[in-house]
C-alpha cells in the first residue's frame, strides 16, 4: 500500500513537471513574454504577489462572492429541486425557466446584472444563476431515482416524513449532489472571476486580471490565474472531504 502511494505521488510529480517543461519549451519557441511568459518569470511574479497584504484582502472578497453565490444556488436548487422531483406539475412549471437559464450566455447575464445590481453584488448574482440549474438538475435526478421499494416500505410501516426525508431521500441523493456540487463549485470560481472583470469591484481577483490586461502585465495575468486554479482546487478538496464524512 505504501509503495502504491509513493508511486502515485511520483507519477503526479512527473506529470506536473512534464507540463511545466512543455510550457517552458513553448515560451522559448515563441520568445515573446507579451504572448507567453516562462514558468520561472510567472513564479517570480506570483512570489511577489503573495507577499502583498492587499492580495489576501482581494482573495478574501473573491472567495466570499464565490461561496455566497454557490451556497445560494445550493440552498434554492436543492429546495426547489426536491419539490420538483416529487411533483410532476411543479417540475413542468419550472423546467422552461431552468432551460432558459442554462442556455443564456454568461456575458449576457453579466451585462444584465450590471444594470440591476451594484458592482460588488454582480458576481454573486451571476454565480448563483449559473450554478443554480446544475444543482436543481442533480437534485431532481436524485429524487426521481430514489428506490421506490424503500419508499413503499416506509409508507406501509407509517414512518414519519422527516425520517423518510433524512434516511431515504438524503442518503440516496448524496452521490448526485456530490458530483453536481463539486463541478458547480469549479464553475463558480470561473464565473465569479469573469463577472468581476466586467463589474470591477475594488477588491477582486477579476479586477486584478483586468488591470493586468490594461497594463500588459502578462506575468501578473498568469500569476492571478494560477491563484484562481489553486483556490478552486482547495475548495473542491474541502467539499469532497465534507461529502466523504457525510457518507459514513
Amino acid at each position: 500500500m505504501k509503495i502504491f502511494i509513493t508511486q502515485s505521488k511520483y507519477k503526479k510529480i512527473f506529470i506536473m513537471l512534464f507540463w511545466i517543461l512543455v510550457w517552458e519549451i513553448a515560451a522559448l519557441i515563441i520568445n515573446r513574454d507579451i504572448y507567453l511568459p516562462t514558468p520561472i518569470s510567472t513564479i517570480k511574479t506570483l512570489y511577489d504577489i503573495i507577499f502583498i497584504k492587499e492580495t489576501y484582502i482581494t482573495i478574501l472578497y473573491s472567495t466570499y462572492r464565490t461561496i455566497l453565490g454557490f451556497l445560494l444556488s445550493c440552498f434554492l436548487g436543492i429546495l426547489l429541486g426536491y419539490f420538483c422531483g416529487l411533483n410532476q406539475f411543479i417540475h413542468d412549471l419550472f423546467k422552461p425557466l431552468i432551460n432558459v437559464t442554462r442556455t443564456i450566455p454568461i456575458m449576457s447575464i453579466i451585462i444584465i446584472a450590471l444594470f440591476w445590481f451594484r458592482g460588488t453584488n454582480v458576481p454573486v448574482f451571476v454565480t448563483f444563476l449559473m450554478c443554480f440549474p446544475i444543482i436543481w438538475t442533480s437534485t431532481v435526478t436524485a429524487i426521481k431515482n430514489t428506490d421506490k421499494g424503500l419508499l413503499q416500505m416506509c409508507k406501509i410501516y407509517k414512518i414519519n416524513g422527516f425520517r423518510v426525508l433524512k434516511s431515504i431521500y438524503l442518503y440516496s441523493s448524496l452521490p448526485h449532489l456530490r458530483s453536481g456540487m463539486i463541478s458547480t463549485l469549479g464553475i463558480g470560481w470561473k464565473v465569479t472571476s469573469a463577472a468581476e472583470v466586467l463589474s470591477l469591484p475594488k477588491y477582486a481577483i477579476g479586477s486584478q486580471l483586468y488591470d493586468s490586461k490594461v497594463y500588459l502585465d502578462i506575468n501578473g495575468l498568469f500569476a492571478w490565474t494560477i491563484i484562481i486554479i489553486i483556490l478552486s482546487f482547495l475548495f473542491e478538496m474541502m467539499l469532497v472531504k465534507i461529502f466523504d464524512n457525510l457518507s459514513y
